[in-house]
C-alpha cells in the first residue's frame, strides 16, 4: 500500500471538465502538493494509506476559484466613495486618495486583508494590478496564496515610478526576482488605453512577445471611455490595441462592456481573453459584458471581482451568482451561463487566461492540489438535486470550510492557518481611522 500525505473523501467532487462531470463516492489523493489520483473511494482505500484522511460527507470539493481581476490593496478603500459614476468615482475620489495614502505599508496591510478575505471565500489564485507589486508578491508568499502580479504601467508619475520606462524596468526586475517562486507569476499590466501611450504599449507588445508574458488591461469599461477615444483618436480603443499588436492570445481584456458583434468576432479570431467583472460594472453603472455571445463565439471568458473599492467585496461566489443571472437578462436567454459554465469561468477559464491551466483550474491527476471544500448541508442549499446549481445559485462564501493550495491547508474548518485574522482587521481599522479623520 502506497503512503501519501492526504486523502479527501467528500460527498461530491466537481472536477470542471469538458463533460460537466460530478463524482460521488470518490476521493482525491494528494502528495507533495499535487493531485495523485481521483478515483472511486473503494479503489483508493485499497491502494493508499495516509495519516491525514478528511471525511467530508456534507461537502463538495471544487477547484480553487480564480479571481482573474482585482486590485488587492484597495480593500482599505472599501466603502470610501460609493454610489458614484465611474469617472467621478475614479478622478475625484480614488486617484486623490491613492496619491495621499498609498505607500508600502498601505499595500502590505491591504493585501493581507484581501488575502484573508479571498482565502475565506475559496479563492486560491488572483490576478492583481496595483502599485508596489513587490509588496503584494511578498504578502502572497507569506500567506501561501497563488497570484499573478501585474507589472503595472501608467503614463504619468506616481509613488511607484516616475515614467513608463521606470514602470517597465521595475516590473521586469520584479519578474526576475520571482523566477524561482512556485506560487507567484507576473504579467504586464498597462492600466488602460486612455492612460498609456502608443509608444509605451508598443514596448509592452515587444516584451510580451519575447517573454511570452500575458498582458492585463482595462478595455471598453464604459461608453464614455469609448466615445472619448473615438473623438481623440478616430478609432475605438479595442481597434487601437489591435493595430498596435496587442490583440492576441496573451491579452486579458478586463470589463469589455461596450462590444459590437464585429468586435466580438475579432476577439474570438485572435483568441484574446475577456475578464468579466459583473458586480463592479453594475455598481459603477459601467455597462454589461455580452458574456453569452462571447462564449457562443468560443471566447475564453474568465471572472473577476475588481477591487473592493468598487464592488465592495472579493467574493467569487457572489460574483458567480451575479454573472449567471446577468448573462441571462443581457443575452435574453435563460440558457446563458448555466451553472457548470459559470463555475468553469470562475476556475479553469481564469487559469487559461493567466496561462496557468496546466497547473490549476480543474481537479485532475498531476495538477497542483488547489482545492476548496464547500459545506452544502446548510438550510439554504438543501435539498440538493445538483451540487453545481447550489454552488452557483444558493451558496454563501461562509459555507467554505477548507482551502488547500499546493496541498497546504490554508483554511482548516473555517480557520485561517497562515494569516492572523484579528491583527489584519485591527490594522485595517487603524487605516480607516487615519483616512476618515483626514476627511473631517
Amino acid at each position: 500500500m502506497e503512503h501519501v500525505e492526504q486523502i479527501l473523501f467528500p460527498k461530491w467532487i466537481i472536477p470542471v471538465d469538458e463533460t460537466n462531470s460530478i463524482y460521488e463516492d470518490c476521493g482525491i489523493v494528494i502528495d507533495a502538493g499535487r493531485i495523485v489520483e481521483v478515483a472511486d473511494k473503494s479503489k483508493l482505500e485499497a491502494k493508499y494509506s495516509s495519516n491525514e484522511v478528511a471525511i467530508l460527507d456534507d461537502h463538495a470539493i471544487i477547484p480553487g476559484l480564480v479571481n482573474a481581476h482585482t486590485h488587492a490593496p484597495m480593500t482599505l478603500f472599501r466603502g470610501l466613495a460609493d454610489d458614484l459614476p465611474m469617472q467621478e468615482w475614479l478622478n475625484e475620489h480614488i486617484w486623490p486618495a491613492e496619491a495621499k495614502w498609498v505607500d508600502e505599508e498601505f499595500v502590505r496591510a491591504g493585501t493581507n486583508l484581501a488575502c484573508a478575505e479571498m482565502l475565506r471565500s475559496g479563492t486560491t489564485c488572483f490576478n492583481d494590478m496595483y502599485f508596489f507589486p513587490n509588496i503584494v508578491a511578498e504578502q502572497c508568499e507569506a500567506c501561501g496564496i497563488r497570484a499573478c502580479i501585474g507589472m503595472i504601467v501608467i503614463e504619468f508619475p506616481t509613488i511607484w515610478a516616475k515614467n513608463p520606462d521606470e514602470y517597465i524596468q521595475k516590473g521586469l526586475d520584479l519578474r526576475t526576482s520571482l523566477k524561482k517562486s512556485t506560487l507567484i507569476t507576473t504579467c504586464f499590466s498597462p492600466h488602460a488605453p486612455y492612460t498609456v501611450s502608443d509608444n509605451t504599449l508598443k514596448q509592452i507588445v515587444e516584451l510580451s512577445t519575447t517573454l511570452d508574458c500575458q498582458v492585463h488591461i482595462h478595455v471598453h469599461e464604459t461608453a464614455e471611455e469609448v466615445e472619448r477615444a473615438v473623438c481623440e483618436t478616430g478609432i475605438r480603443p479595442l481597434e487601437r490595441l489591435h493595430r498596435l499588436g496587442l490583440l492576441n492570445k496573451r491579452l486579458m481584456a478586463v470589463h469589455m462592456t461596450q462590444l459590437t458583434m464585429d468586435e466580438i468576432q475579432t476577439v474570438a479570431e485572435h483568441k484574446a481573453h475577456v475578464i468579466h467583472c459583473p458586480e463592479s460594472n453594475l455598481k459603477l453603472s459601467s455597462g454589461n459584458c455580452s458574456t453569452g455571445k462571447l462564449i457562443d463565439h468560443e471566447v475564453n471568458v474568465a471572472l473577476g471581482t475588481d477591487g473592493a473599492a468598487s464592488n465592495n467585496d472579493l467574493d467569487m461566489f457572489g460574483e458567480m451568482h451575479t454573472a449567471s443571472l446577468l448573462a441571462k437578462i443581457v443575452g435574453e436567454s435563460a440558457t446563458y451561463l448555466d451553472s457548470y459554465t459559470t463555475l468553469r469561468i470562475a476556475t479553469l477559464n481564469g487559469a487559461k487566461a493567466l496561462n496557468l491551466d496546466h497547473e490549476i483550474g480543474s481537479i485532475e491527476s498531476g495538477k497542483s492540489a488547489d482545492l476548496v471544500a464547500v459545506n452544502l448541508s446548510h438550510p439554504a442549499t438543501q435539498p440538493c438535486y445538483s451540487p453545481v446549481s447550489q454552488i452557483v445559485y444558493s451558496t454563501s462564501r461562509d459555507q467554505v470550510t477548507d482551502v488547500w493550495i499546493a496541498g497546504k491547508r490554508l483554511l482548516n474548518e473555517g480557520k485561517l492557518t497562515t494569516i492572523d485574522e484579528h491583527q489584519s482587521i485591527s490594522v485595517a481599522r487603524d487605516w480607516r481611522d487615519k483616512i476618515y479623520l483626514s476627511k473631517t
